[in-house]
This record gives C-alpha cells, sequence and structure tokens, in this order.
C-alpha cells in the first residue's frame, strides 16, 4: 500500500505541538516528524521526566497520529562546524553554555546521543538531522582545499561523529543524515566520500530531499539508484531554479523568498522535480518509510500549502509493480 505521508514539524515550531497535531489530522496527514527544538519534542525532558514521553505519545494518539521520526537539525549542525555566534540561536541554552567551539561542540554531540536515546523511548526508529562540516567553507571558496586537507576534514568528521553513531547502534535507531549544502555532504560524490569515512556502518544512512540536489544540478533519482540500501527518511519538498542572468544558483546574501534569487523552495509539485522519476526509484530501492512534507514555499499560505502537499503527495504515490507474470506482460 502507499507509503504514510507525515508532516515535518520543522516549519511550524511556533505553534504548540496540540495546536498543530490537531491541524495535521484535520488536513489528512498521518503522523508527524517532530522537530527537537520548540515545544514539539525537548529530548533533556524525554530523558529526565517520569511521564514526558507518554504524554507525546498520548497527544498524538489523541488525534490518531503516529511520529516514526525525530528531527534535530539544528543542534547536529554544530557537532562539527566551525562554531560561530550563529550556532547560538541553533542550539539549546545548555548547549551553547559559554559559546567556547570546542565545548559546544562536544555538548552537542553528547544531546545528539541524547537524541537517539529519546528517540529509542518514545518509540521512533530514525532520527534525521544535519552534521555540520568543517570542510563547507573549501567547496565554493579560494583558496581550495588540497587532498591533505579533504582527508583530515572527514577523519575530524568521524572522530565527532562516531560516539554518537554508537549511541545510535546501541539503541537500534538509524541516522538519517540530510545531504544538504553546508553538511559534510550535499552531492552523490561527497556522500559516497562520507559513506566510505565512517566504514558503510549500518545505522547511518540518508535524509533524501531531492529540492536540495536539483538545485546544485544534480539529478535525485541518480542518487536514490546509488544509494538504494542508505534511503533512511525521505522529505518531500519542491524547488525552482529562477535564473535572471542576475544572480547564479548561491544566492549570495538573499534571504529565502527574495525574488532576486536564482532559486526557490516551492511547495510540492509547483516546482522542477521529476517526482514521478522519485517515486519510481523509490519504489525500485525498496523504500516503505514515510514520505514526510517538510513545508517551505514564501509565496504561499502554509496551511493552504500543507493541505495541497497532502493531496499532491497523495495523487503521487504508487505501489510498485509485482513480479512479472499474467498475459499482459507476455
Amino acid at each position: 500500500m502507499p507509503r504514510p505521508v507525515i508532516l515535518f514539524t520543522n516549519g511550524w515550531t511556533d505553534t504548540p505541538l496540540d495546536d498543530l497535531a490537531g491541524k495535521a489530522a484535520e488536513w489528512g496527514y498521518g503522523g508527524l516528524e517532530l522537530a527537537c527544538w520548540g515545544d514539539h519534542f525537548e529530548v533533556q525532558r524525554a530523558l529526565t521526566e517520569a511521564d514526558y514521553v507518554s504524554a507525546r505519545a498520548d497527544l498524538l494518539a489523541r488525534h490518531d497520529l503516529q511520529a516514526p521520526v525525530l528531527s534535530n537539525h539544528r543542534t547536529g549542525q554544530a557537532v562539527c562546524d566551525a562554531i560561530d555566534v550563529r550556532h547560538k540561536a541553533l542550539v539549546p541554552d545548555y548547549v551553547w553554555g559559554d559559546g567556547k567551539p570546542t565545548g559546544v561542540r562536544q555538548r552537542a554531540a553528547e544531546e545528539m546521543a541524547a537524541t537517539f536515546r529519546a528517540a529509542q523511548k518514545f518509540g521512533a526508529s530514525v532520527v534525521s538531522g544535519f552534521t555540520g562540516s568543517p570542510l563547507w567553507s573549501y567547496v565554493v571558496g579560494y583558496p581550495g582545499p588540497t587532498p591533505e586537507i579533504v582527508a583530515t576534514g572527514l577523519q575530524d568528521f568521524v572522530r565527532l561523529w562516531s560516539p554518537v553513531l554508537d549511541v545510535a547502534r546501541d539503541e537500534g535507531v538509524k541516522f538519517a543524515f540530510e545531504v544538504h549544502p553546508g553538511q559534510i555532504a550535499f552531492d552523490l560524490y561527497s556522500a559516497e566520500a562520507v559513506l566510505d569515512a565512517v566504514g558503510g556502518r549500518a545505522e547511518f544512512g540518508f535524509t533524501f530531499d531531492p529540492s536540495h540536489l536539483h538545485w546544485q544540478g544534480v539529478d535525485p533519482v541518480e542518487f536514490v539508484r546509488r544509494f538504494p540500501d542508505r534511503i533512511y527518511h525521505v522529505h518531500v519538498k519542491d524547488a525552482a531554479l529562477t535564473l535572471t542572468g542576475r544572480s547564479g544558483v548561491l544566492n549570495g546574501y538573499l534571504p529565502s523568498g527574495d525574488p532576486r534569487r536564482g532559486w526557490q523552495y516551492r511547495c510540492p509539485g509547483r516546482g522542477g522535480i521529476d517526482w514521478e522519476g522519485v517515486i519510481r526509484a523509490l519504489n525500485d530501492a525498496g523504500y516503505a518509510g514515510p514520505l514526510s512534507v517538510e513545508y517551505h514555499d514564501r509565496g504561499m499560505d502554509p496551511e493552504y500549502g500543507a493541505r495541497e502537499a497532502l493531496e499532491f503527495v497523495r495523487r503521487l504515490d504508487f505501489d510498485p509493480a509485482g513480479p512479472p507474470g499474467g498475459q499482459a506482460f507476455k
């Protein structure tokens, strides 16, 4: 049967979870991907308060919603980034502490490890997130990195994330790293390099979000076909190239939604992604997990867009064909 369609709460963290759950159920979603910021899912409360996890589960059950995935993108970003003032807004105060980079990274890693423990306690089988990157400034910068610098950056990533992945393994929860500009992997070849760097650990795979590949010129279908057994989670978000001859795909210093940008996020089905090709590739890969709508379209009312996105994904998704046979295939 078609995959469950859930709503990623990333863009809704200013709405209390009880209110958002009611809306999502009314719109017709089958579940939520809970962001670990705002009040949607608080990692330390899940581990220290006896009734927090059961109360969260009961809240969702009242609306007939599941929560198979937790997201902790913001804290994950700080694990191996070059820390600066921007990260203060991303992480909890107790992770930021005195703001000294080494301590921030260590506390962020500890919080990510705690996220996997909380996910296991809550019954979520996947944690989706970012990793940060010590190498991103070299990707489009000058001077470019030497092979030795790249190797050292990958080693730093493995050193910082291995203890976290050990916890994921021990808790039986998969880490679905979102391949994305600004991360240790951002396209197909960098994803290969990172997978090799971690030694192909079974608990490490990818959150596949085709929008972040499309605007770079990477074919999302090729990514799925290259990593069929490593697609642990899927985000549904579209993107449209809006090149006018005045800007490129890097977007300069312009915020999302600014019409001068070279690309924009769009409500699913309103951008340039070949969604039928994506679904066929996911079917071929045997992906049976949820399709998580990440709503991000600055030109559309979000509640209207969330409803439209759900309808689009329901029309889009289809079961793979059964085994060949029957007269029609002869």
